[in-house]
């Protein structure tokens, strides 16, 4: 394990003095970009998130230019005792708060690429999307997640698992440094030769350790791919087959199956509109389309296909089949990874989407392996390499006032298969314990960050997110003890 710095000196809360009109003014004339307060105009949309079931206040909302604001951003909520949340995408729950300080990166939109080098330098504010497309005028790509409206900063620091998973790894396994802003207001750069502990802790272990300014990534030949939907039968067979069919896939295919309502697209007939199937989209990272097709084959033997829209496109068109759940609104979201998809479970899942609270719920199985499974375990924070299948519940919703009516449905549908878990992963977790957080950072996991959080964050600034608590200080011997 690499030295970690030393920790700065802790800041006390007991002193932390009341935000006055002056400090408000000093804040605003040492900043490039803007500060947004609860009587400008423009507070109700900066201070709104992706779920809007969270409808919090801040008492400040800086939106910054550059990272030297980040950093005065950072500093003038500790100095001030206001609770810090940091926003890029806004697609994260922690990125509001009632009465602090809501530090906004969405307009640190920098992008610099180099495609003979295939490596990127990309600020926080940018979405996936707005990467991804800028990426593929170069015909190539960084593995970023399945949401074209996601922010790319929380995506990859929570690991980062998309439609190049199998073949390109997850997000941080393409990252290559970051510039990061620590508790303390410094301007850091980690990287596996510099601050290697800190990098280590940032690539899955979220917004502990600070927030970052700037990454760089590296970037893989993709171009044109073979991408789309088919949509299958909810049967016991179909469902039985999606996990040894996706694993057994060449690489290049890498496929998220949502059982849902099916939606009423043009080629779907009229029929099959809003009754339940198994949407199974994919990505098939190559060029070689007729090599796509056949990969394709052993999913269309389990079921003859209801219908299908499978063709050549840029890789960014991927995103156009998933933009409507980019979009804002209230929604409940649990999930876990198993081993298996057993009887139990297949039985449990076609139950629930023919009796969901909400016609628009979601059971999503991602099948993972390939290039994410050949990472170690302890290279990254991210230690579930070994995981076969990602399972989530999506159930988002028109009416807020009916929120209790779907999170019952979505934690009872959740609890049932629980006791299955083999972990769970950081980006799709909710508000729920530290036990949840513990099963994203199991064991030895759990400790390292700890000690890295001490080093860089010691009184837990950077709370808003899946938290991990800084480790005790290490107790001092007596001259003379055993």
């Amino acid at each position: 394990m690499a030295a970690l710095l030393p920790a700065p000196a802790p800041h006390d809360p007991a002193a932390s003095s009341p935000v006055t009109p002056i400090d408000i003014d000093s804040l605003v004339a040492s900043v490039s970009g803007t500060v947004i307060r609860p009587d400008d105009e423009a507070y109700d949309e900066a201070r709104r998130i992706h779920n809007t079931l969270i409808d919090r206040k801040p008492s400040l909302i800086v939106r910054a230019a550059d990272a030297a604001d980040v950093a005065r951003a950072v500093t003038f909520a500790a100095d001030h005792g206001l609770e810090l949340a940091v926003r890029a995408g806004g697609h994260s729950i922690h990125s509001a708060t009632d009465g602090g300080l809501v530090l906004d990166l969405s307009a640190m939109k920098g992008l610099h690429i180099d495609p003979d080098r295939r490596l990127a330098w990309a600020q926080p504010g940018l979405t996936a999307g707005e990467y991804t497309t800028a990426a593929a005028a170069h015909g190539l790509a960084t593995p970023f997640g399945d949401t074209g409206s996601v922010g790319l900063a929380g995506l990859t620091l929570g690991g980062g698992i998309g439609w190049l998973v199998r073949k390109h790894g997850l997000t941080i396994d393409s990252l290559v440094s970051v510039e990061l802003v620590t508790a303390d207001g410094r301007i850091v750069t980690a990287s596996e030769q510099r601050n290697a502990d800190l990098f280590w802790a940032v690539r899955g272990g979220g917004g502990n350790f600070g927030v970052v300014t700037r990454f760089v990534f590296r970037l893989h030949p993709v171009g044109t791919i073979l991408g789309g939907a088919l949509f299958l039968p909810v049967t016991r067979e179909v469902l039985a087959g999606l996990v040894p069919v996706a694993e057994a896939a060449p690489e290049e295919l890498t496929t998220i199956a949502f059982i849902m309502a099916t939606p009423p697209l043009p080629f779907v007939p009229a029929d099959l509109h809003f009754m339940p199937s198994v949407v199974l989209m994919f990505v098939h990272a190559s060029d070689d389309i007729a090599a796509g097709q056949a990969a394709l084959a052993p999913f269309r033997a389990l079921a003859t296909p209801l219908a299908e829209a499978a063709f050549p496109m840029p890789y960014p068109a991927i995103y156009d089949f998933t933009a409507e759940g980019g979009k804002p609104g209230p929604g409940v979201t649990r999930s876990l990874m198993l081993d298996e998809l057993d009887d139990e479970t297949i039985d449990l899942i076609i139950e629930r989407v023919h009796a969901p609270s909400a016609p628009t719920a979601i059971t999503e199985l991602r099948v993972l392996g390939g290039a994410m499974a050949r990472i170690p375990a302890d290279a990254t924070a991210f230690a579930h390499r070994d995981a076969r299948l990602l399972f989530a519940l999506i159930t988002p919703f028109d009416d807020p006032v009916e929120a209790p009516i779907h999170e019952a449905w979505t934690q009872d549908y959740f609890d049932a298969i629980a006791s299955k878990s083999t972990g769970v992963y950081s980006n799709f977790l909710a508000t729920e314990g530290e036990a949840r957080i513990r099963e994203a950072f199991p064991g030895s996991t759990f400790e390292r960050l700890t000690e890295v959080k001490r080093a860089y964050d010691p009184t837990n600034l950077f709370k808003l997110n899946q938290n991990i608590a800084p480790a005790p200080p290490v107790a001092k011997r007596r001259f003379g003890s055993l």
